[in-house]
């Protein structure tokens, strides 16, 4: 048996220390090793038994396989499930109520309902089914529901569904839950990246306590990583060496204690994941194994002894992309970034503006759609304070249109940051919707077209009054004196008015 204790630094200057204990078994059998993790005084217990080796074979994501089973190797969340929470009152009485989680992905949502449903499965006081609405059909809710009633009748015992991407359920989908999660035949758990104001029936929403899970911060990610590569084995370089047998593992040809990773290279994919654990732990995943197979060829090439594995911060960034950005072009983030977009441009900040457009670009967001944006802009919110702004933007659209991404990209930032320095007037958005608020607001039928104001292309016309009177302005070489609204709207000054005044 072995003891080994090693410390790294925290992404804040703090310490997270990491226990090893392992007991040699059988024969040929696989260490199996506990770990206690120590974050902020906190003690935290995890028996996971896996090995580098088993990170070498394994099929399945890295994220699924060490997802955390109890709230205490649950982080990132502590406003949700915190000591003193509701809902980790709720848990410990084992009173859950139906819940929808929402958040961006690889935040946790699927992985506190599975949680949920390891304490409940502990005390026998609940069965867990998870169903996807991207593959289940109504007619496999039915079927389960069937069988929570069965179980609930027979047996005394809840059902908890957990429906992830709950939101890809239409309405009459989601209506099949109303009556049984009102009567307590089941308890709903959904997940859901989308606001559920929107996707979510209200119905369903209102007997059902939404929890809103935050994107997880670079400590939170840290904290994950660290146990990800002291669950598999791996050493932070720097530590103190671990003490093992040494002996390889059959055709991998690599020692246990021969894979190190550098401290930055943890640090980079904590801050470059962008707060989703799944990409976080599963680049992690991708990196060694990509280093690990590397060597294996050197190994053959050579006299097959074990060499020492390192992978670096570059190993990493070749595989963790800024491509995942936090963007849906059809979700919530796609009106809350054009929406910070315009209000950038609105106060008059250049680099917030030109921020906001690289999230949407580089999150895959049409140009066009920009464009048509910038164009509506350039008048609603600049007007009459600059009027060139209205051809500078349609003329970024028409060039946006010829070219497309990513050259395109430059023609919008020039276009924003034009917008941004303009000076800004709404005279003429506030004018037209008074015009508007006073075609509302108007009692009784819209008074008529002035009849000197009316075209008389015939002679019936011309002997019923219509441009009688009309003068002509170009004949004229001084301002006419000539009413051009309705008598009971004469004197009326749209960019003043407000609409009670009528």
């Amino acid at each position: 048996s072995f003891k080994q204790n090693a410390t790294t630094a925290g992404n804040k200057g703090g310490k997270r220390s990491v226990v090893y204990e392992a007991e040699q078994g059988p024969a040929g059998s696989e260490n199996q090793r506990s770990q206690t993790f120590v974050s902020n005084g906190q003690m935290l217990n995890t028996t996971p038994g896996l090995s580098p080796r088993t990170l070498l074979t394994m099929v399945k994501p890295l994220a699924d396989m060490l997802r955390p089973n109890t709230l205490e190797e649950y982080f990132g969340q502590s406003k949700v499930v915190g000591q003193q929470t509701l809902l980790r009152s709720l848990l410990d009485s084992q009173e859950i109520p139906s819940l929808i989680l929402w958040g961006p992905p690889g935040c946790g949502k699927t992985t506190l309902a599975h949680i949920i449903a390891s304490t409940n499965k502990k005390n026998g006081t609940a069965r867990f089914v998870p169903l996807s609405a991207t593959s289940a059909s109504t007619n496999e809710v039915r079927e389960v529901i069937k069988q929570a009633q069965n179980e609930l009748r027979l047996c005394k015992r809840k059902t908890i569904l957990f429906i992830d991407e709950i939101h890809r359920f239409n309405k009459s989908q989601q209506d099949t839950f109303l009556p049984h999660v009102e009567c307590g035949t089941v308890t709903l758990i959904g997940a859901t990246t989308e606001n559920p104001s929107f996707q979510v029936n209200a119905a369903l929403l209102s007997r059902c306590r939404v929890l809103v899970l935050e994107k997880l911060s670079v400590e939170a990610m840290g904290l994950i990583l660290d146990r990800a590569v002291a669950t598999l084995g791996i050493r932070v370089l720097g530590q103190d060496p671990m003490v093992c047998d040494g002996d390889l593992h059959g055709d991998n040809q690599i020692a246990v204690s021969d894979i190190y990773i550098e401290q930055k290279a943890l640090d980079t994919i904590a801050y470059l994941c962008d707060g989703d654990a799944r990409t976080g732990l599963n680049s992690l995943q991708l990196a060694v194994q990509a280093q690990v197979s590397s060597t294996r060829q050197n190994l053959l090439a050579q006299d097959g002894s074990p060499q020492e594995i390192l992978v670096k911060e570059e190993h990493v960034k070749e595989g963790l992309q800024r491509s995942h950005i936090l963007y849906d072009r059809a979700g919530e983030e796609h009106y809350n970034c054009i929406s910070a977009l315009h209000k950038s441009l609105r106060g008059s900040h250049e680099n917030a503006a030109l921020y906001w457009l690289g999230r949407m670009l580089e999150g895959g967001e049409d140009p066009l759609y920009v464009a048509r944006r910038l164009v509506r802009f350039a008048s609603e919110d600049v007007g009459m304070a600059d009027p060139s702004a209205l051809p500078q933007a349609v003329s970024a659209f028409q060039a946006c249109h010829f070219i497309g991404m990513p050259e395109c990209e430059v023609i919008l930032a020039q276009c924003v940051v034009y917008l941004a320095r303009a000076p800004k007037s709404v005279d003429v958005y506030k004018a037209y919707a008074n015009v508007k608020a006073c075609l509302r607001n108007h009692k009784g039928p819209l008074p008529p077209v002035p009849l000197h104001l009316r075209n008389a292309p015939t002679k019936l016309m011309k002997q019923l009054g219509y441009a009688k009177g009309y003068k002509y302005n170009p004949a004229f070489s001084a301002p006419v004196e000539q009413e051009y609204l309705p008598e009971e709207l004469r004197g009326i000054d749209f960019f003043t008015w407000t609409p009670t005044d009528s």
